[in-house]
């Protein structure tokens, strides 16, 4: 089976950086806010080196942590070339997606390593202390905080393309096996990626419906501005791919046998969840109003939310700030009343 080709032959490279430790990946790689690729990174993990011995090295090595617990996993057939999207008429799916083990999957990768057109199948996002207990201590992530929250998953499977979609939280992607090529587009590029459904995703994010492999530009003649701004990172086994949060990222997994460990973590209050669920709301609330009352509203967000101007109650002594002051646990409570008494009328 050939390969997907790049993008574009113009496609830029995310920069790639050499020897990066814990104070340069938090002085320098974090703040810039992009992408990069830390070359190497975890090339001594014994995941790492269970997958460079063989793919059944790498299947012990997994048999060794798992606990039998069932993940979600998606298969396809061999005609959709790997590219697990919607159906055409974005009523269903592509594929299938059901609940198994993840020695089942593995098992699945494994049989149709030699073929030259296998079905595609893989398992995402699965909870590493849920599903391998010990093993993401077993393979160490020396450039984060341990004491900071995070999540932990493994991806397992064969060559397969995952649509262009964005996540909440900044992302460690650390290769195990097999090539894999990341085409990242920036935050703003929303506009030119042609996004379906907000509320009926494939794992959880909107996706993109380009098929960034082989666009169809007289559908989507927008994506030429997208992939002027296209980045790409080309990563093999113990290559670590820094992602900031909400950049859009498109995966391909290149060969037979491929697995990753993504470190997942978020920055700021413990009480933070999704703004998807502020988007939600603003759909009942500001969406269809007039235009012009739309912008004015607009200038309300800026002021009070995203502080363009400042702080917005610094003029107010603090028992006057009310929910606009600093984040207590009682104020959190008197929001929650607020937003559930309007959502029961």
């Amino acid at each position: 089976m050939t390969h997907p080709i790049l993008p574009a032959p113009t496609s830029a490279s995310v920069p790639v950086h050499h020897g990066v430790d814990r104070a340069r990946f938090e002085a320098e790689i974090v703040p810039a806010g992009r992408p990069a690729v830390l070359k190497g990174l975890v090339r001594d993990w014994p995941a790492v080196r269970a997958a460079a011995t063989s793919p059944d090295e790498l299947a012990a090595y997994f048999a060794r942590f798992d606990n039998g617990a069932a993940v979600r996993a998606f298969f396809g057939a061999p005609e959709m070339r790997g590219r697990f999207s919607y159906s055409d008429d974005l009523a269903g799916f592509n594929h299938d997606q059901r609940q198994t083990t993840l020695r089942a999957v593995v098992d699945q990768v494994l049989v149709g390593r030699d073929r030259a057109e296998p079905s595609h199948v893989y398992a995402g996002g699965v909870p590493m202390p849920v599903v391998l207990p010990g093993m993401a201590e077993d393979n160490p992530m020396a450039l984060l905080d341990p004491t900071r929250e995070r999540l932990t998953s493994l991806w397992i499977g064969n060559r397969s393309r995952t649509a262009a979609h964005w996540d909440l939280a900044q992302n460690l992607a650390c290769v195990v096996a097999g090539r894999r090529r990341f085409t990242l587009f920036p935050p703003e590029q929303i506009a030119n990626l042609y996004v379906g459904p907000i509320d009926v995703t494939l794992a959880g994010q909107p996706i993109s419906l380009v098929d960034i492999v082989d666009p169809d530009f007289e559908r989507h003649p927008r994506y030429r501005e997208a992939l002027a701004a296209a980045e790409v990172a080309e990563l093999e086994p113990g290559d670590v791919l820094y992602l900031p949060s909400l950049w859009w990222h498109h995966v391909e997994s290149l060969d037979a046998v491929g697995a990753m460990i993504n470190l997942w973590w978020r920055d700021g209050p413990d009480y933070l969840t999704t703004p998807m669920l502020t988007m939600f709301h603003a759909l009942l609330t500001i969406r269809d109003l007039p235009a012009d009352e739309r912008m004015r509203w607009r200038a309300f967000f800026d002021h009070y939310i995203f502080q363009t101007g400042g702080d917005p109650v610094s003029h107010l002594p603090l028992p006057a700030q009310g929910v606009l002051g600093p984040m207590t646990g009682t104020i959190q409570q008197r929001i929650k009343a607020i937003l559930l008494r309007s959502l029961q009328r």
